[in-house]
C-alpha cells in the first residue's frame, strides 16, 4: 500500500507538481471531505486545492481495467463529485499505460448468459454522469477499454508517447463500453470505423489532429499540465462550469434548435446565483472574484 505523504499547500497555484506529490496518497487541508486512503487498484490525491486526481495502480498489469478496479474509480469519481471543495478532476495512469486494455482473465471464460443477465461491464460507464469536469491526462497505452474510459472525460491530454486503440476485434469482439459510439463521434465514421474493423492503433499527435485530445504534451510534464488545467477550470464558479458542462454534453445528443434553447434557459438560470452577482460586479470593480458556488 502506498505511503501517505503530507505536503504544504498554498493558495498559490503551483506551476510544477513533482512525482512525489502525483504518487503519494495526499489528504488536502483544503478538502472537508479527505478521499478514501484504502484503495487496493487506485491512488487518490488531492495534489492543489480544489483539484482531485485518480490515479489508476496496477502497474504490473499496465492498468488493465476490471471489475474491482471500475468499482474503486466509479466510487472516488462520485466522492469527488459530492465533495464541495473539488471543482474538478483529474484521471491518469502511468507512463507506460493509462490502461492497456480490459483484464481479458476476468472476461475469457463468460458465457452469454451471465454477461447478458448481469449486464456485464455497464457500470464501467459511471464516469460520464460525473458532474464536475473530468480531465483525462494519457501517457502510455489506451487501448479497449482504456481508451474507451478516456473518452468518458471532457477534457483529453495526451502523453507525446501514447498510444491510442480500440482492439476489440483481434479478440473475436466489439467495444462494449461507448468505443464504437464516441469515438465515431469523435474522429469521424469512416477513420473510427477503419480502426475499429482493423483494430489498429493510432499515436497521440494522429489523436490531436482528429480532434481527440485537446493538447499533447511530453510524458513527464503530461500531468503536471492537466492539474494546471484543471486548477483554472476549478477557480471558476462552480455552479457556472457544472451549467456549461451540461450544455456541451445535452448538445451533442439533441439537434441544434434543442441545444440553443437548453443553452439559453442555462444561462437564465445562472441569474439567479450569487455567482453571476459577484462575477459581474468583480468585474465592473476590476477585482478578483471569490465565488462560493451559491
Amino acid at each position: 500500500m502506498q505511503s501517505i505523504t503530507s505536503v504544504r499547500l498554498t493558495s498559490r497555484l503551483p506551476l510544477t507538481f513533482n512525482h512525489a506529490t502525483r504518487k503519494s496518497q495526499i489528504v488536502s487541508r483544503f478538502s472537508t471531505t479527505a478521499p478514501r486512503l484504502d484503495y487496493e487498484h487506485i491512488i487518490v490525491s488531492t495534489p492543489v486545492p480544489g483539484v482531485r486526481q485518480v490515479t489508476l495502480n496496477r502497474p504490473k498489469a499496465l492498468n488493465a481495467l476490471f471489475t474491482p478496479l471500475i468499482l474503486e474509480v466509479n466510487d472516488a469519481l462520485k466522492a469527488a463529485d459530492s465533495d464541495d471543495e473539488v471543482g474538478a478532476i483529474v484521471i491518469t495512469g502511468g507512463q507506460k499505460a493509462f490502461a492497456a486494455g480490459a483484464d481479458i482473465k476476468e472476461m475469457k471464460d463468460k458465457t452469454f448468459a451471465e454477461v447478458y443477465k448481469h449486464s456485464f461491464i455497464r457500470n464501467w460507464s459511471d464516469a460520464t454522469q460525473i458532474r464536475k469536469p473530468l480531465l483525462a491526462a494519457v501517457n502510455g497505452y489506451a487501448l479497449g477499454g482504456g481508451c474507451e474510459l478516456a473518452m468518458m472525460a471532457d477534457i483529453i491530454y495526451a502523453g507525446e508517447k501514447a498510444v491510442f486503440g480500440q482492439p476489440e476485434i483481434k479478440l473475436g469482439i466489439i467495444p462494449g463500453a461507448g468505443g464504437t459510439q464516441r469515438l465515431t463521434r469523435l474522429i469521424g465514421k469512416s477513420r473510427a470505423m477503419e480502426y475499429i474493423l482493423t483494430g489498429k492503433t493510432f499515436t497521440a499527435k494522429e489523436a490531436l489532429e482528429w480532434g481527440l485530445v485537446s493538447a499533447v504534451h511530453p510524458v513527464d510534464t503530461l500531468v503536471d499540465e492537466a492539474l494546471k488545467t484543471a486548477s483554472l477550470i476549478a477557480s471558476h464558479g462552480r455552479l457556472a462550469v457544472q451549467a456549461a458542462k451540461e450544455a456541451v454534453n445535452y448538445g451533442t445528443q439533441v439537434g441544434l434548435d434543442q441545444g440553443l434553447l437548453y443553452e439559453r434557459r442555462l444561462f437564465h438560470s445562472l441569474f439567479a446565483t450569487k455567482d453571476q452577482k459577484e462575477g459581474m460586479s468583480a468585474f465592473a470593480e476590476k477585482r478578483a472574484a471569490v465565488f462560493k458556488g451559491e
